[in-house]
């Protein structure tokens, strides 16, 4: 997570905007203990990992308290989140990212919710734009002064929808 935070968002932050990121990014473990956390490895080595949650927390890990809500979500009227997405840097662009969100549209879906959201950084938008994410809200995450910029983005998963890999 570390690497994929600090490798991958380099290009579109600036040194003082990959820190802050830190304080708002990486690993809940509830979605662990939920069972909604996928790794994906290559050749023995984890290539990138990611999950979704049935929680209201859109994002932020552990250490960012502020913005969890484990609060249970109803399928009948919430959208599922996508959660904790990264890829390592020697794996970017190879479709480690889209195999993880694929199948964790599928197993949202399968759990009965009709739409998945999740908030973005600037270097996953392109990943989830390709993959039939809508921005839905751009939000300036505040950390000690540092701006982060994210972006709020879902997805439908209605049965006549595909999954688009």
């Amino acid at each position: 997570m570390a690497l994929a935070i600090d490798g991958l968002q380099s290009a579109f932050l600036s040194p003082e905007q990959v820190v802050a990121s830190r304080a708002i990014m990486g690993l809940d473990t509830q979605i662990v203990e939920d069972g909604t956390y996928l790794l994906a490895e290559k050749n023995g080595v984890i290539a990138g990992c990611g999950g979704w949650s049935r929680r209201a927390t859109l994002y932020g890990g552990d250490h960012s308290t502020q913005l969890r809500d484990p609060v249970l979500l109803d399928p009948a009227r919430d959208a599922a989140k996508i959660r904790a997405m990264y890829t390592h840097p020697a794996f970017a662009r190879q479709g480690v990212g889209r195999l993880i969100l694929r199948r964790c549209e599928e197993a949202a879906r399968e759990a009965g919710f009709a739409a998945v959201e999740l908030m973005a950084t600037l270097s996953g938008q392109p990943l989830y734009v390709a993959a039939g994410y809508q921005p839905v809200e751009t939000v300036d995450a505040n950390v000690q002064g540092v701006v982060v910029p994210l972006i709020r983005m879902r997805k439908s998963l209605e049965r006549d929808q595909p999954i688009l890999a």
